[in-house]
């Protein structure tokens, strides 16, 4: 189910535009919100960690913690790109039913802070999509190009991760 719902949209659009960190996947522009980012880094490697799930490429040292790295593209179900000059790690804290906690997203590139008017965005289809409906948060439209506003709560949810490390099927959601 989506995240953000017609009459949600109508609500936020009283307020002014939400900030979104924008950022590239292969050929396409994805974003989230700035609130959940705490840090952008530069790819330096990560240290795999034996068990995990495909979409988690290992774990990184941030000043003295092990921060666990998720590839984004193998999460979305999608071909993993080469690790390039432009290859950033977002750091993310979201929030769970066990507390907060934090993770690195792994992307191709990291474009820019977009404002973006609630009236800019529309939910998420429910399908054609190239990415599941649950991990949108709705689409934004900026410069008469689409922006995926991924839901971050659920692409790094810890029950999901939990299940594909061992080798069970996702949650459905309704």
């Amino acid at each position: 189910m989506n995240t953000l719902t017609v009459s949600e949209t109508r609500q936020l659009a009283a307020g002014g535009p939400a900030q979104y960190l924008s950022f590239m996947l292969g050929q396409d522009m994805f974003a989230i919100g700035i609130l959940a980012v705490r840090e952008i880094l530069e790819y330096a490697g990560v240290t795999p960690v034996p068990q995990m799930p495909a979409c988690i490429s290992g774990v990184i040292n941030l000043r003295g913690t092990a921060v666990p790295v998720l590839d984004l593209a193998r999460r979305l179900e999608r071909e993993p790109s080469p690790i390039g000059k432009r290859t950033c790690i977002i750091v993310v804290e979201v929030d769970s039913d066990e507390g907060a906690f934090v993770i690195g997203i792994l992307v191709d590139a990291v474009n820019a802070v977009l404002d973006i008017p609630p009236a800019d965005v529309e939910p998420a289809p429910s399908f054609g999509a190239q990415v599941r409906a649950e991990m949108l948060q709705g689409i934004g439209k900026v410069q008469g190009r689409f922006v995926l506003l991924l839901n971050v709560q659920h692409v790094v949810a810890a029950s999901e991760l939990a299940a594909l490390a061992s080798g069970g099927a996702l949650p459905l959601t309704s």
